[in-house]
């Protein structure tokens, strides 16, 4: 796009745009013939993808604004228009902390409510799960949430979800694509103090509170343990200047826990000072929540990022903390309710554990060590929301009991469709509190599991491609990785390839090629070596990124520390063959 086009982009954005402050930045990089800056904000659109928008917020096409809010929400209201009828559809709306949260929750209300939908609108920050629960609970068409949930500071976004609770998923995703790009002209919004005397704008906040906080203290498996023992436990809690405090310390109060927040974190805050990225996945983040724990002695130490959907633990491992990865607490829960469902006789008849495809394979071990089936769905959360809908369309068909991936998603519960950390923090106590009274931590236990099934580790390495070019260089290594795959990686042999793009196994030792894989269609290729190692490549689909996942393990029954050091040295050269590999692109 040459300036010329660029300028006349900006020029169209700024008559759109009623928001002063979003104005006149772009106004500004006119002023000062900002070329490249220009380029970057309106060289391509924000695209509504397959989830919602994530973008950095910023004037301009491709950024998070008022405007853009405004566009989306319109062919959303289109949409349900459609499909329910003018004036028959509701939608629920949450945000989180992040800024502009606020104003871009109030600007796609009033949308809503100019299009004739009613809508409930929370009053102040509340985390995506509950934002799940009250679409349900309040028998909405449809949710919205505004969060970029552990992006950097500087991004936000907006999820849609459906009258399940769960993200929207293929057809319908589409089909709420092809409405937001159809938008024309000038988005129908209506006065806040008119939405709320017409009864459309509806402002919520104690009476879905209450019923969700109800909802996560009954997840409990054993309540009665936590009654009467609950207050010898002590957690330390950061909601990373997120949305999690006032749920997670509220339900494991009122359990009787004792809840010390780290007073730095505590806060609301967008821009999430004490952190680089305000994600429980990332050891900085933690840290402050592991010297606090370290200080006061605590058993456990616990943090969500700023939507409280995801749950990152540091537990005690001998004198010190150390930090539970994602696969080790999916595994450590999945054994715990699993187990303590077997024992108290609670199991239901056809019983699941869902996993995502790059999720460690210890949790099917651990399901098939319960008689409990296990399946695989894409990495998203939306996917395994889309099987629990499944799951309950049948008449006769199996009954969802844990679900979760490796990228530090949980969920305990049928009553919310996403990954939801409170219930999973207060299922995670529970479960930390069952093991010290039988003599072992979490650790122990983990120790325990691998020696059972073997020792896992895995690891995650991303490459990232920012820019018109990035999206260019991400979509040509992914061609390469499909067209001219590797024969051997960290010279181990490749023996099979999936390729969840085209459905097709590759069976490299038979020269075979089955189409097998029944998931939708993805941009995923998957490598399984000759030793069993997993190797799964995709691109992010929030972040301009290339994802790479490794799990390596060892046989049963081998001494822990030979396995550590075996798996340990497995581990690290393949992240050093996969480096080289994203490099060279």
């Amino acid at each position: 796009m040459n300036p010329e086009e660029i300028i006349n982009k900006a020029r169209e954005y700024i008559i759109n745009e009623e928001n002063d402050s979003f104005r006149s930045q772009v106004e500004g990089l006119i002023e000062r013939n900002d070329i490249h800056e220009l380029n970057d904000r309106f060289y391509t659109d924000l695209e509504f993808g397959t989830g919602g928008l994530r973008g950095v917020i910023g004037g301009g096409y491709n950024r998070m604004n008022p405007f853009v809010l405004r566009r989306t929400t319109q062919g959303l209201a289109d949409y349900i228009n459609k499909t329910v009828g003018r004036g028959n559809g509701s939608v629920v709306i949450a945000y989180d902390s992040r800024k502009c949260s606020d104003i871009f929750a109030l600007e796609a209300a009033l949308v809503l409510c100019g299009n004739h939908i009613r809508t409930s609108l929370f009053t102040g920050l509340r985390p995506t799960p509950e934002l799940s629960f009250a679409v349900r609970h309040l028998k909405a068409t449809a949710g919205i949430v505004i969060t970029a949930s552990h992006n950097p500071p500087e991004y936000n976004g907006y999820k849609v979800y459906w009258s399940d609770g769960a993200q929207i998923v293929a057809p319908q995703d589409n089909e709420i694509i092809a409405a937001v790009r159809s938008v024309a002209g000038k988005p129908s919004a209506m006065e806040r103090d008119a939405a709320i005397s017409r009864g459309l704008l509806r402002m919520i906040d104690r009476e879905v509170d209450d019923e969700f906080i109800a909802m996560v203290k009954g997840c409990s498996i054993r309540p009665e343990l936590l009654k009467k023992r609950g207050g010898e436990l002590t957690v330390v809690f950061t909601p990373l200047h997120g949305s999690g405090a006032m749920p997670v310390e509220r339900s494991l109060r009122e359990l009787g826990v004792d809840v010390m927040a780290v007073p730095q974190q505590k806060d609301p805050d967008g821009a999430f000072p004490t952190v680089e990225k305000p994600n429980p996945e990332e050891p900085a983040a933690m840290r402050l929540a592991l010297e606090l724990a370290e200080k006061k002695g605590a058993d456990l130490a616990m943090g969500t990022d700023p939507d409280a959907d995801r749950l990152g633990i540091a537990a005690q491992d001998g004198k010190a903390f150390r930090l539970v990865t994602g696969n080790q607490l999916g595994a450590l829960l999945a054994d715990y309710i699993l187990s303590s469902r077997a024992v108290l006789g609670t199991m239901p008849r056809k019983p699941v554990l869902i996993k995502t495809i790059v999720t460690s394979e210890l949790q099917r071990l651990i399901a098939a060590s319960y008689g409990v089936a296990c399946i695989d769905t894409l990495t998203g959360f939306k996917y395994i929301g889309e099987k629990i809908r499944e799951f309950e369309s049948r008449a006769d068909g199996p009954s969802y009991i844990f679900g979760g991936e490796e990228s530090y998603g949980y969920l305990v519960n049928t009553q919310v469709r996403d990954k939801d950390a409170v219930s999973a923090a207060t299922m995670t106590v529970e479960m930390a509190l069952f093991h010290r009274l039988e003599g072992r931590t979490l650790f122990d236990q983990l120790a325990v599991l691998w020696q059972r099934h073997g020792y896992f580790q895995e690891t995650q390495i991303n490459q990232y491609f920012k820019g018109q070019s990035g999206l260019r260089t991400m979509q040509s290594l992914m061609e390469r990785l499909r067209t001219a795959p590797p024969a051997s990686i960290a010279d181990t042999r490749v023996v099979t390839i999936k390729d969840f793009l085209d459905g097709t196994t590759r069976n490299l030792l038979e020269g075979t090629v089955k189409k097998d894989i029944s998931l939708p269609s993805s941009n995923v290729i998957q490598f399984i070596l000759d030793d069993e190692s997993i190797i799964t490549a995709r691109p992010s689909g929030t972040e301009p990124k290339i994802k790479c996942y490794a799990s390596c393990r060892s046989r049963p029954n081998t001494p822990l520390e030979h396995a550590r050091r075996e798996v340990g040295t497995r581990i690290d050269t393949i992240s050093d063959a996969l480096n080289q590999l994203m490099a060279g692109v």
